[in-house]
């Protein structure tokens, strides 16, 4: 009689699994199966991936496929103690692995011993559904609108939902938010008086800053109901009814006529899609003044959007339209639309620093989290942001800032980046900003 499904074969089948693939593994991740056997690593190790169920490593074996992995977290089949970023030094481990013919023979063999899957819950509830890149609003919804309060407990306290600007690693997100706030206003050398457009404008922090700091008249569009009812509400709090507006607005649907001195986008330029950059920029083009700035902040990677077990997960759990691009092909782009760049700056390091911020108050706030979304939504959130920071870290990803004006006309910036650095500096009568050439005002 075989006794191949009894639970000792199980055991003893998981365990000969691990050690042959994992012999050469000596990383941060501990690994413990569905006996409470700790197979790899110790006990003290920074990161444990917990098995609770043998048809987990099955799948893993046979279609060594991480989005199964994952899939079964977010089932809770599943689970990662301690530092969930720790886990992607294993999944690289695993992406590099090359074993011998001989070893891929008996790790298969011990395979089919384990059961079959079964998921207790089913997670394609929270699917984005089919990938299309066309930034609309039902897919800008499904991460948006998952909840402000849900996002109040992991955000700062003016709801910033991109990297920070740090000054070290004990400054606190609050203060390193508003540096970022205050850098990107200082980088479009605002001045009173000049109107903003702030496309993708998330809660309303930059245009409520922009307008209360550099006394601008601002405008925001976002696609998310929920955003956008935050920032009117913040807007109305904060007394800027006269300063700051915020509508529910595509881009592509922006005015004919209207125009604006300086024009921002920040964390949005990541659903756009490669193939709609043209229409993009060619659209913050025609909105945009003579003598005007523009600044794309943007998450970029060091090969273009590539089809991948991760960005697979990517785009089925939390961004339905996500793609990302090489920041050559952007700033390409840019000029291909007509924009003379002025100023690129990478961030990596500083977006790093903010999503462990953002993992760690999730994780701290964890079971009142689970009181506005699923268990499930919480782990996609920790399981995304994880991967982003050790990537971010890695340098695979980056986020650049791209500040352009258009081509073959006056660039309203000094001729040293001194300007930035200085507090008080609001580019007003007096700075080292060149004046626009006579035939370029009241344009």
């Amino acid at each position: 009689m075989s006794h191949a499904n009894t639970p000792l074969a199980e055991d003893v089948a998981g365990r000969q699994i691990l050690q042959e693939i994992l012999a050469d593994y000596h990383g941060p991740v501990a690994v413990q199966i569905w006996n409470d056997e700790l197979v790899v690593g110790d006990e003290n190790a920074p990161c444990t991936v917990i098995f609770h169920h043998p048809a987990v490593l099955r799948q893993l074996i046979l279609y060594r496929n991480v989005v199964h992995l994952a899939e079964d977290y977010l089932a809770g089949l599943a689970d990662i103690e301690g530092d969930s970023e720790c886990l992607f030094d294993l999944v690289t481990y695993m992406r590099d692995l090359k074993v011998s013919w001989s070893t891929k023979f008996r790790v298969m063999r011990h395979a089919f011993k384990l059961p079959r899957h079964h998921r207790d819950k089913d997670t394609r509830s929270i699917r984005a559904g089919h990938n299309e890149r066309h930034n609309t609003q039902q897919s800008i919804s499904h991460h948006y609108d998952v909840g402000n309060d849900f996002y109040r407990l992991w955000l700062d306290k003016e709801m910033v939902y991109s990297c920070a600007y740090f000054s070290g690693e004990d400054q606190a997100l609050d203060d390193a938010q508003k540096d970022k706030l205050d850098y990107i206003c200082r980088k479009l050398r605002l001045a009173p008086g000049q109107t903003l457009l702030d496309i993708g404008c998330g809660w309303g922090a930059l245009v409520c800053w922009a307008a209360k700091h550099f006394d601008v008249k601002a405008h925001g569009i976002t696609l998310s109901q929920q955003q956008a009812a935050y920032a009117q509400e913040k807007i109305r709090k904060e007394g800027l009814e006269n300063q700051v507006t915020v509508e529910l607005l595509d881009y592509r649907d922006l005015p004919d006529n209207a125009r604006y001195d300086r024009v921002v986008s920040v964390g949005m330029f990541e659903h756009i899609g490669v193939g709609n950059f043209p229409l993009y920029f060619s659209s913050i083009k025609r909105v945009l003044s003579p003598g005007g700035l523009f600044l794309n902040h943007g998450i970029t990677n060091s090969t273009g959007w590539m089809d991948t077990p991760i960005t697979r997960f990517i785009n089925s759990y939390v961004f339905p339209d996500g793609e990302l691009s090489r920041i050559s092909n952007v700033i390409k782009s840019m000029e291909d639309a007509g924009f003379e760049i002025v100023d690129v700056e990478g961030l990596r390091r500083h977006y790093a620093m903010t999503l462990r911020c953002w993992i760690k108050s999730l994780e701290v706030n964890r079971d009142q989290a689970l009181k506005f979304v699923s268990e499930e939504t919480y782990r996609v959130w920790r399981l995304y942001m994880s991967g982003s920071a050790y990537y971010f870290d890695a340098g695979s990803i980056n986020v650049f800032q791209v500040l352009a004006g258009h081509e073959m006309e006056p660039l309203a910036v000094g001729l040293r980046r001194d300007e930035l650095y200085e507090k008080g500096c609001e580019c007003r009568p007096g700075d080292d900003t060149p004046a626009l050439p006579d035939k370029w005002q009241n344009v």
